[in-house]
C-alpha cells in the first residue's frame, strides 16, 4: 500500500481518563504516517462532538478508554461517512465492557478466570474467596483496579470501585506471568512478557513518562516453550474472535504456574507510545512501525467495505 499523498486524520485526546496516553500514541502514529508520505490532519477530540474534516481517506483512532474505545466514537464517525481503523461499533462496546467480554469468552470456551458482578449497593452475597481482582467494567489502562488479598484491601477497592458505578466485576486472582499478545488481522504477533519489578501493571509501571515511578522489564518474544507460546496464542486469538473484533488488538493474559493461560481482556485501541506493546511485538515480528500503521490503515479499509479502493 502507497500512502502517499493521501490525506490522514489522527484523532487524539478524548474526554476520558486516558487522554494523556492518548496524545503520546498520536504523536507516534502521525510521525510513522508522515514517514510514509501521507499528509496528516491531527483532531484534538475534547469532547463527545467530534468533526473530521472532509476528504480524508480515514481516521486514525488513536483515542484510548471512554469514547474512544467503547464504541460511541465509531458511531459517530459511521454517521458522517468517515472510514476509521480499528474494531467496529459493536465488537468496540462488547470489549470495552469487562462484563459483556467475559460472557463472550465464556460462551466461547475461552479460558479466562471465574468472576461476578457484584452490586455495590450492598444487595449482592460475594461467592467468591480471596485473593480477588476488583475491576471497574469500563475502564482501561488498568484505572481503578485492586488486587485485593485481605479482608480490609476488599473493603477499600470496593469502596473505590463506586467511583465507576454502581456494579463492579470481581475476579479470580491468579498468580502468574503476566503476557500479552497482539493480534494484526489473521496474524498472531510475538508473546510478551511484562515484568513490573514491584506491583502489578497498572498505570504507574505502564507509563513512568507520565511522572510515575513504576518501572516494567519486556521480554519479547518471552521465554517460554513452543507449546505454551501455541497455546497463549490460540487464547489470544479466540478471545480476539469471540467478540468479533475487525482489524487489531491486544490481549491481556495470565500464565498460570502450571502452563495453563487464562484470557483477561481485550484492548481494541492498545497504546502506540514509544513504551507500548503492540508496536514492539510487530518489531519483532519484523514489523517497523510505519509498516504497522500501513498495515492497520489497509485492513482497516477493508474492514469498512472500501475493498474497491486503490490506493496508489
Amino acid at each position: 500500500m502507497n500512502l502517499k499523498n493521501h490525506t490522514i486524520a489522527v484523532l487524539k485526546g478524548g474526554p476520558g481518563s486516558e487522554r494523556a496516553v492518548s496524545l503520546k500514541s498520536a504523536e507516534s502514529v502521525s510521525e510513522a504516517l508522515q514517514s510514509l508520505g501521507a499528509e496528516v490532519v491531527e483532531v484534538d477530540v475534547t469532547s463527545t462532538d467530534v468533526v473530521v474534516p472532509e476528504g480524508v481517506l480515514v481516521a486514525v483512532n488513536m483515542i484510548h478508554g471512554t469514547f474512544g474505545e467503547d464504541g460511541q466514537l465509531q458511531e459517530a464517525l459511521e454517521k458522517q461517512g468517515v472510514a476509521y481503523t480499528g474494531a467496529g461499533v459493536e465488537s468496540s462496546r462488547v470489549a470495552f465492557d469487562k462484563l459483556l467480554s467475559k460472557e463472550k469468552f465464556l460462551a466461547a470456551g475461552v479460558p479466562t478466570p471465574r468472576s461476578q458482578t457484584l452490586k455495590l449497593n450492598g444487595s449482592d452475597e460475594l461467592k467468591l474467596s480471596l485473593p480477588l481482582v476488583v475491576k471497574p467494567p469500563r475502564e482501561g489502562s488498568s484505572v481503578g483496579v485492586h488486587l485485593v488479598r485481605t479482608e480490609d484491601e476488599l473493603a477499600v477497592a470496593l469502596d473505590d470501585a463506586k467511583r465507576f458505578g454502581d456494579e463492579t466485576l470481581v475476579e479470580e486472582l491468579i498468580d502468574g506471568k503476566e503476557l500479552t499478545v497482539g493480534v494484526l488481522g489473521e496474524q498472531v504477533l510475538p508473546v510478551i512478557h511484562i515484568e513490573p519489578v514491584s506491583g502489578f501493571y497498572d498505570i504507574n509501571n505502564k507509563y513512568p513518562w507520565m511522572g510515575g515511578t513504576g518501572k516494567t522489564l519486556y521480554h519479547c518474544p518471552a521465554d517460554l516453550d513452543e507449546a505454551t507460546t501455541a497455546r497463549v496464542q490460540s487464547a489470544a486469538l479466540a478471545a480476539m474472535r469471540s467478540i468479533g473484533i475487525e482489524v487489531y488488538g491486544r490481549v491481556d493474559v495470565i500464565l498460570r504456574e502450571d502452563g495453563e493461560p487464562f484470557v483477561l481482556e481485550v484492548n481494541t485501541i492498545p497504546g502506540m507510545t514509544v513504551s507500548s506493546l503492540l508496536p514492539k511485538a510487530a518489531l519483532a515480528a519484523g514489523i517497523e512501525f510505519p509498516q504497522l500503521m500501513e498495515r492497520i490503515v489497509e485492513l482497516s479499509l477493508q474492514a469498512r467495505g472500501a475493498r474497491e479502493v486503490t490506493l496508489a
